[in-house]
């Protein structure tokens, strides 16, 4: 019977799990919640759907990673099926932002009859890119470069460098979102402001997410990191969240291009 039951195959078939059911819940309550809140509704829903879907990261990473580190489950064939959904994933999350760009071209290049002949539209003082938004492109950036020397110290065992490097792009990204916080709250416009307000605002509200989650994940990696359950022969998850922090640098570059300086040089 033993034998019988031995796995004759390198993939790992999980067993049952509530994640993607309680995450979906989560990004409901989110969608959701910041529906209300931008008809003027109190935004504690928005605040239950971020809560939920930060458990669901910590809850679903922890399951990912007692199957990778302590169960030994990530054959060389898992490893290539995880690396080929994150691509996916990152694949996913470009549509997404091109969604923001359609609509904010489609009415920067005048194809929609709503904005006459000017944008932003008139009453609208877009932010200049020189200030916050340059430093908060130089922070992101840096974050980048910061986060390759912490994975490098780690492929050449250099513990000390590796949890350096990535803690330390950890905190560059907290610093990129007080610094957007600030710069929302010296904005001369408001999200009602019109369709250049509007869109400013989610594609770089959702940029700021994004680097939020960013920023979730490095912090977790560098804790993996100082206890030694990352190594240079496995560290699939740091990898991952490389990938996804890069993606997030160069999302931002665009927005830094067509939103502040095409714009608000």
């Amino acid at each position: 019977m033993a034998a019988s039951s031995e796995r004759k195959h390198p993939f790992h078939i999980l067993p049952p799990s509530p994640w993607p059911l309680v995450a979906s819940v989560g990004a409901f309550l989110m969608a959701l919640g910041g529906a209300h809140m931008m008809h003027g509704e109190p935004p504690w829903l928005l605040a239950l759907g971020v809560a939920v879907v930060v458990f669901t990261m910590f809850g679903w990473w922890r399951a990912v990673i007692c199957e990778g580190y302590h169960e030994q489950s990530h054959t060389s064939a898992v490893q290539r099926g995880l690396r080929m959904g994150m691509a996916l994933f990152i694949a996913s999350e470009v549509m997404f932002f091109v969604a923001f760009f359609w609509a904010y071209f489609h009415n920067a290049l005048h194809v929609s009859p709503v904005v006459a002949g000017q944008w932003p539209p008139e009453g609208i003082e877009p932010l200049h890119a020189v200030g916050l938004p340059l430093i908060n492109t130089s922070i992101l950036l840096l974050s980048g470069v910061v986060l390759m020397w912490g994975r490098h110290g780690l492929l050449h065992g250099r513990r000390r460098q590796a949890v350096g490097g990535i803690a330390g792009a950890a905190l560059l990204g907290a610093l990129f979102l007080i610094l957007q916080a600030i710069e929302y709250g010296e904005a001369a416009f408001a999200f009602r402001s019109g369709i250049y307000a509007s869109t400013f605002y989610m594609a770089t509200g959702f940029h700021g997410f994004h680097v939020f989650v960013g920023t979730c994940a490095l912090l977790v990696m560098a804790v993996r990191c100082s206890r030694g359950t990352l190594s240079p022969d496995h560290h699939l998850g740091l990898e991952a969240a490389e990938w996804y922090w890069h993606f997030v640098d160069v999302v931002w570059l665009f927005l830094f291009v067509f939103f502040y300086v095409w714009v608000g040089a």
